[in-house]
């Protein structure tokens, strides 16, 4: 039980401080975010699992309960092969860190889904005001999308049931048909990829553990990635200047090309659209995929290897 907890500890710790801040630096996710999505997807699995499959083990090894449960199926010979008798004070001390982490982790899911559902119930009341339902006996306006009257030009997509495009007059005013296009493609993009969860799971941990290597950087990087990747899915369809110089009429009003830092990022997305770069190639996106996805696996790897040596 030591070495397994050990060994967990140091996966953990490699995937949660060097490897995001290699991943920062390396040129590649911006060639195809969808694939880096899923390599920050892989390592924040790796590390919970790791803390989770830890815990399993230290409160197994410290209550006795927990491991007349943990281990009522298992053999007596697996149950020896992990040598809980005798748990040693850190273990204990990880044990209770580890109980606390997951209560705080939970306590951060669920806030950030009780503040989205909130938020969400906000924007659709608002969006009740500004477009109520029209009095009986005359057709209703409901639809995937919805045209809201506002000289201000926007678009986005609204998540819920049922999910919704809201579109602007602005927008469609400033906007010539093909831009239109790749703008709703582009909100599309978010809605079947889901984009809302995984921004809200990147944010609770983050806010969460925000001196967390990992957590920090799997926050930034997703609501980076998330609207390159919705680019990538409107410019394979309408083209790379069209989403382009949608993206600059949709966003010239709030200073698209400005150096500030909270504009860094659209300014970005226009010189990338502007200058693709290559996506990688298919042997290299089939070889990180599947690298990334047996990364999650060693947590598992770890926990079950004693008692799979002792079965054989």
């Amino acid at each position: 039980m030591t070495l397994c907890l050990l060994l967990l500890s140091v996966v953990a710790l490699t995937a949660a401080v060097p490897a995001p801040r290699a991943l920062t630096r390396a040129a590649w996710p911006e060639r195809d975010p969808v694939v880096a999505l899923w390599v920050w997807q892989c390592l924040v699995a790796t590390v919970l699992l790791c803390c989770l499959t830890a815990l399993v083990l230290g409160a197994a090894a410290v209550f006795h309960t927990v491991r007349d449960r943990v281990f009522a199926p298992a053999p007596p010979a697996v149950t020896a092969a992990y040598d809980l008798s005798t748990a040693p004070v850190w273990a204990t001390t990880l044990t209770v860190l580890l109980a606390c982490g997951a209560a705080w982790t939970t306590a951060m899911l669920g806030r950030e889904l009780v503040e989205a559902r909130r938020s969400r119930g906000q924007a659709r009341a608002q969006l009740r005001e500004r477009a109520p339902d029209l009095p009986a006996g005359l057709p209703a306006a409901r639809g995937p999308m919805l045209v809201l009257e506002d000289e201000y030009p926007d678009a986005w997509w609204m998540p819920g049931h049922p999910p919704q495009l809201v579109v602007t007059t602005g927008a469609l005013q400033r906007l010539t048909d093909h831009q239109l296009d790749a703008v709703l493609t582009h909100e599309r993009g978010h809605a079947r990829a889901r984009h809302d969860w995984l921004l809200h799971l990147s944010t609770a941990l983050a806010t969460g553990f925000p001196r967390v290597p990992l957590f920090a950087h799997f926050c930034d990087q997703t609501h980076r990635l998330v609207e390159l990747a919705a680019d990538d899915t409107a410019s394979r369809r309408c083209g790379h200047l069209t989403t382009a110089l949608a993206l600059i009429e949709l966003n010239q009003h709030r200073g698209v090309l400005s150096c500030a830092s909270s504009r860094r990022l659209l300014g970005e997305r226009v010189d990338r659209l502007l200058e693709p770069p290559p996506r990688l190639l298919p042997r290299h996106r089939a070889l990180t995929t599947t690298v990334a996805a047996l990364v999650p696996l060693l947590p598992l790897l770890i926990t079950f290897a004693p008692g799979l040596t002792a079965l054989s």
